[in-house]
């Protein structure tokens, strides 16, 4: 039996700690080290960059990180993988090769894997297919010390590693679901170990240092079972409640599918397993699904975005008398959005917590609609709107936006590469069985609890969440700590009372999906988001708070759990 392959992460998006790098392979062994640098909003990014400048279109970030961490990796027998190809992993494999030689390291060797670029459609500006990790596997397998790839799964960063270490093949899905369920918990970084954890306050009144968390690692064993944890000595925690929240994050149902596996999040188990440890098993795999998912960016259009600051009295008639004002300057654009924020208070002892925000916000193809027509229009109104007319900032020229579309395509359309440290490419063959799943059965909901006297209390006091965007919808985890919470949180949290406690969400489609391993429940919101991140259509673009509102709503909890 092969000892378990340790593997960390050092990014969860292009923009992360840039120390994480060297943190992570100057604190504790490791065996494989990862990146996810991609999301929807970041391939976009690198689309710009790679109109500018053809040899771009890579995270150039990681490259910097290397002047240091390629010399770190290779004197301790690390391996690299990191999605911070983007759309040009040749490119950015040559550049790590122009650095190795130039830090006096020729005996690097460097693979990278290719093949999810798409013929962009008609006013697309990118479009990839999502990979799986086999073309790590076979990079590996090859002998690479540092593999670059393009849009894979961020969970293949640990599934591919996982098929070299333990050498599994293509239909050992029980063991690969285990590793795509450690690489989901991974791939955000810190959101395992303590970041943008709903019970934050708890974990710091406890010991837990969360100013500066580690980054996590996973002990992965031959059996597809896992330990997440992270360096001795480095801050945040890793407990239950951080697990459970990251393998909810941007998941919906009992299915998490994926290019070389269906993991089945229904059959996950987590026990803690030590302080800053927790063991993750049961998991169970399925073949993956024929097609493959796709994301395509393009720029939508123009917006410009101007908030007025209204203070004191009269709030709502301050927002009318702004909305009548600007309504001849908006006339013909094609979306505009007003949305006024009553942050204000009465008998308010500071300037501004007696103050509300009027956000404007106006998209259109046309630059110069949203642009100084716009601008112009809130200027003019300095002297001659409401008492106290002020702005948070002078208004700008507007900005081109992006739109995010998922899709799916053929296997067959994608030629699925990895090209090997020697140069030669490989193509990576297909699952032997991909299919389309069966239908999951729904789940029994627990018993209730018995009746009892209640209070009227927020939602958080009992269950954490954690919420995220997947292209324009949305995704809303919500777990109980224990056997009695989830008792009530099953029953009580259904879909009215959701869509109640959301009215954001009154209208549109939300779907509810029980995991009873988990004591949680994951809601999927559709087209809260619009047109995705890069739109920012929406006060919270990527749904990150979104769980968060939806703890601070009261409701009537039994004063058992209280």
């Amino acid at each position: 039996m092969r000892a378990p392959l340790r593997i960390g992460n050092a990014s969860g998006f292009y923009g992360d700690r840039f120390d994480a790098v060297r943190e992570m392979l100057t604190g504790g062994g490791l065996d494989v080290l990862t990146g996810d640098y991609l999301a929807e909003l970041t391939l976009l990014i690198l689309g710009r960059d790679s109109l500018k400048d053809p040899s771009l279109g890579y995270a150039k970030t990681f490259l910097r990180q290397m002047e240091e961490g390629l010399g770190l990796a290779h004197d301790q027998g690390v391996r690299i993988v990191a999605n911070a190809g983007g759309l040009n992993p040749a490119g950015l494999a040559a550049a790590l090769r122009a650095l190795a030689e130039r830090l006096g390291l020729p005996g690097i060797r460097i693979a990278h894997v290719e093949g999810d670029r798409l013929p962009p459609p008609e006013g697309a500006l990118t479009a990839n297919a999502y990979l799986g990790g086999a073309g790590v596997t076979a990079c590996l397998r090859a002998g690479a010390d540092v593999v670059v790839t393009g849009r894979i799964t961020d969970a293949a960063l640990v599934s591919g590693p996982a098929a070299w270490w333990f050498d599994w093949g293509p239909k050992e899905y029980d063991r690969l679901a285990g590793a795509v369920a450690a690489g989901h918990v991974l791939e955000c970084g810190t959101q395992a170990t303590g970041g943008n954890y709903a019970f934050f306050a708890e974990g710091a009144g406890n010991g837990h240092d969360l100013r500066h968390p580690g980054f996590p690692l996973a002990e992965i064993d031959a059996d597809g079972c896992s330990v997440i944890t992270k360096h001795p000595g480095t801050g945040g925690l890793v407990d239950i409640g951080t697990v459970t929240a990251q393998l909810l994050y941007e998941t919906a149902g009992a299915r998490y599918p994926g290019p070389d596996v269906t993991l089945r999040l229904d059959s996950v188990r987590l026990a803690q397993d030590g302080p800053d440890r927790v063991r993750i098993s049961g998991v169970r795999g399925e073949a993956p699904p024929p097609r493959l998912k796709t994301g395509t960016t393009r720029l939508g259009g123009w917006r410009n975005e101007v908030v007025f600051v209204l203070t004191g009295l009269d709030i709502e008639a301050k927002a009318e008398l702004v909305k009548e004002q600007m309504s001849q300057a908006l006339g013909g654009t094609a979306d505009v959005r007003w949305e006024l924020a009553r942050t204000d208070r009465p008998d308010a002892a500071t300037e501004e917590t007696a103050s509300a925000l009027l956000r404007l916000v106006v998209r259109d193809q046309d630059p110069e609609r949203v642009g100084r027509a716009v601008s112009g229009a809130a200027v003019e109104l300095a002297l001659a709107s409401y008492p106290g007319f002020h702005l948070t900032a002078p208004p700008g020229k507007g900005a081109p936006y992006g739109v995010f579309e998922a899709g799916y395509v053929e296997r067959g359309a994608v030629a699925h590469t990895a090209v090997l440290p020697d140069g030669e490419r490989v193509i990576v063959p297909d699952p032997p069985d991909a299919r389309e799943p069966e239908p999951v059965p729904v789940p029994e909901s627990p018993p209730p609890l018995p009746p009892g006297p209640v209070r009227r209390a927020p939602l958080g006091v009992v269950a954490g969440a954690r919420s995220g965007d997947k292209g324009g919808d949305a995704n809303v985890g919500v777990w109980a700590r224990d056997e009695a919470g989830w008792r009530w949180l099953a029953h009580a949290l259904t879909v009215d009372r959701f869509r109640e406690l959301l009215p954001e969400t009154a209208d549109l489609p939300v779907r509810r999906h029980l995991l009873p391993n988990l004591r949680a429940l994951n809601f999927t919101v559709a087209g809260l988001l619009g047109e995705g991140v890069a739109a920012q259509a929406r006060f919270d673009p990527q749904a990150k708070a979104l769980g968060e509102w939806l703890r601070a709503r009261h409701l009537d909890i039994p004063e058992a759990l209280l």
